[in-house]
């Protein structure tokens, strides 16, 4: 049996007020993978490692860790 990704972002975004900071974005990373989030001042790098980290909650989408989702945690 294949093992969960350590971390998935499915169809995440992210809105504040009429700025969307994040829109529709989706990635997994493996054990052992190295990522780079790599993008202009504004882009949604910051916005979208805090919904990873469960700091911010998503307007839509889910963040899963371990194959657990913590999207509401």
């Amino acid at each position: 049996m294949e093992k969960p990704y350590e971390v998935e972002v499915q169809g995440v975004t992210k809105r504040f007020g009429n700025v969307t900071a994040v829109d529709s974005v989706s990635l997994a990373v493996a054990r052992g993978e190295f990522l780079t989030l790599l993008g202009p001042s504004g882009c949604g790098k910051t916005t979208l490692l805090r919904m990873v980290g469960g700091f911010k909650s998503p307007d839509t989408g889910r963040v899963i860790l371990n194959g657990s989702n913590v999207t509401e945690l």
